[in-house]
């Protein structure tokens, strides 16, 4: 007898086609140095290849694992499938998904939160295209000039990326200042422990104590107003029917 699936139609649909034009995405992106290779009659040596291959694939490869772990539960399919073809997931995507989660409020694990996850993704990828096409066409003969290092303007393009994060933090610490005590400590004794280490298992660490560090509080009432739960899982493990 053929078992049935676990995922509905919807989600189904969005496997089958994540999965064609993820595959299509790599063909693209690998086509383009061969076709330069072929027109320009360059052939590399294989162990030069092999050698840069790997030197990248050690560092990228556990991390893609790591990133498809974590950041699929929180996106749903169709989010991580556009956010791996478009990229700049930490920075845009994982943002504008959680956004999106928090306005709509979305039942957990249901087509409406996979939609609702998708949509977010999805225009967050057209609109970063369109604003990245119309900052190249027109801010390219200003943009050397305004971000040059004794422009009064330079500083403020060095904290771009702090204040996006700053901006998106401040609505969840309000919200959930609780759990983002034990991360935010972790995240800042870790990096002044190891200044060097990537975002790839900064990120993980992270996340696994979050998951920890909430389940204990919330096992202990520290959550809830002082009042524990009769079972620790409950509310966090589906009974199978």
């Amino acid at each position: 007898m053929k078992k049935e699936s676990q995922f509905t139609p919807f989600v189904e649909k969005t496997h089958f086609w994540g999965s064609i034009f993820s595959v299509l995405a790599i063909i693209v992106l690998v086509s383009v140095p061969v076709s330069i290779m072929f027109y320009l009659n360059v052939r590399p040596e294989i162990s030069d290849v092999l050698k840069g291959f790997w030197g990248v694939a050690l560092i990228f490869w556990p991390t893609a694992l790591i990133e498809i772990c974590f950041y699929t539960p929180m996106m749903g399919a169709g989010a991580t499938y556009l956010s791996f073809v478009s990229g700049n997931i930490a920075n845009l995507k994982l943002p504008c998904a959680l956004n999106a989660k928090n306005i709509v409020k979305p039942k957990k694990g249901t087509d409406e939160e996979e939609v609702v996850n998708t949509i977010a993704v999805a225009t967050s990828a057209i609109v970063c295209t369109v604003v990245i096409a119309a900052g190249v066409l027109l801010l390219s003969p200003i943009l050397p000039k305004i971000t040059a290092e004794g422009s009064v303007f330079g500083p403020a393009f060095n904290q771009v990326i702090p204040a996006l994060f700053g901006a998106l933090l401040g609505g969840y610490l309000v919200q959930y200042w609780k759990l983002s005590i034990l991360p935010i400590a972790a995240a800042t004794l870790i990096v002044i422990l190891a200044p060097t280490i990537g975002t790839g298992a900064l990120i993980p660490i992270c996340v696994i104590l979050s998951i920890v560090g909430a389940l204990l509080m919330y096992n202990n009432g520290l959550l809830t107003g002082g009042v524990k739960p009769e079972n620790p899982l409950k509310g966090l493990v589906k009974k199978d029917k």
